[in-house]
């Protein structure tokens, strides 16, 4: 009978052993079946044993998520499956990079970070180009990062107000029938935006801020007509877009602005046959100088990780329907 191969390590702090392993042994339980090793500690001592390439790579996640800690960031299940994933395909040394650097912080003074490294290529999209696409499914942070990023830039000086746009495309005809004034009828539609803004600046400053004009919600068929000078500029869930209403909001951009334009073209809910602007606009604009396009997967999910597994069933389930075609 082969002997399994044993590789051990040391923790001198206690509290970094006790969170490196996490309630009940819960994260080192992941690491044991996600590579099929068993893992013990004796003291702040711990002792891997299996097959030698999958100890070894469990090593080295172990002492990532180690120095991880040691910066005083937590760890989760998402961000153990993510250090595995990238361990596994040779890239150990980028686990550093998970939550490395402050993006911005709210109000209430939580730190926000990039917690994948496609969230921290689209944060460095957005610092070096004036216009960006970010593309990808729900929950991998675009709207929330566009806007921190938005948040930081107004405090700084950077840009005159915020504009946040979203197109009320579900409402269609239906937008008349529902109650209330105009604004009243495209709230609903505008309420991930509030949240977004409200969490990072909180009610009150957001409440001043859009009384003094810095900061404004609306949707997308307010900005026709206009030029948007020292302005940061977001658009949302774009694929919803028509090819006409996003070369009419692409070319609002003034001077000294800068544009952010995120959706998912898995979830277009435009009638059929009409093609999404934000389709065409990814095809259109390939290659231009000054625009960033950032393409976000599954990987990137930092919601809750059932909703990771669930993005990575449709996007295989996509796949097979594509290649059936």
């Amino acid at each position: 009978m082969e002997t399994a191969f044993k590789e051990s390590m040391v923790v001198e702090n206690v509290d970094q052993l006790m969170a490196l392993f996490g309630v009940r042994d819960e994260n080192v339980e992941l690491i044991r079946r996600e590579l099929n090793v068993e893992i013990f500690a004796h003291g702040n001592e711990i002792t891997l044993s299996g097959e030698e390439d999958k100890v070894r790579l469990a090593r080295v996640v172990l002492e990532r998520l180690v120095g991880i800690i040691a910066r005083g960031e937590s760890i989760d299940r998402t961000r153990i499956r993510y250090a595995i994933e990238l361990a596994s395909e040779g890239n150990a040394d980028r686990i550093d990079e998970i939550m490395s650097g402050v993006i911005a912080i709210t109000y209430r003074g939580r730190q926000v970070k990039c917690k994948t490294l496609g969230q921290q290529q689209y944060v460095d999209a957005i610092k070096k180009n004036t216009c960006v696409f970010a593309v990808g499914p729900a929950g991998t942070g675009k709207t929330y990062l566009a806007i921190a990023m938005a948040v930081v830039a107004l405090k700084n000086k950077d840009v005159e107000r915020i504009i946040l746009t979203r197109p009320a495309v579900e409402a269609g005809e239906k937008l008349g029938f529902l109650p209330g004034d105009l604004q009243q009828k495209v709230d609903p539609y505008l309420r991930p935006l509030y949240d977004a803004l409200g969490d990072m600046m909180g009610m009150e400053s957001y409440q001043r801020l859009f009384e003094r004009g810095a900061v404004e919600v609306a949707p997308l068929a307010y900005m026709r007509g206009r030029t948007l000078n020292d302005a940061f500029i977001i658009l949302d869930e774009a694929q919803n877009t028509t090819s006409e209403q996003m070369k009419m909001f692409l070319t609002r951009m003034g001077m000294g602005s800068k544009m952010i334009i995120t959706g998912d073209v898995t979830q277009i809910d435009l009638p059929a046959g009409k093609k999404s602007g934000l389709v065409e606009a990814l095809e259109v604009l390939k290659g231009v100088d000054d625009i960033g396009i950032v393409t976000l997967t599954h990987r990137d999910v930092v919601r809750h990780e059932l909703v990771q597994a669930i993005v990575k069933a449709y996007e295989k389930h996509d796949k097979r329907a594509a290649a059936g075609r």
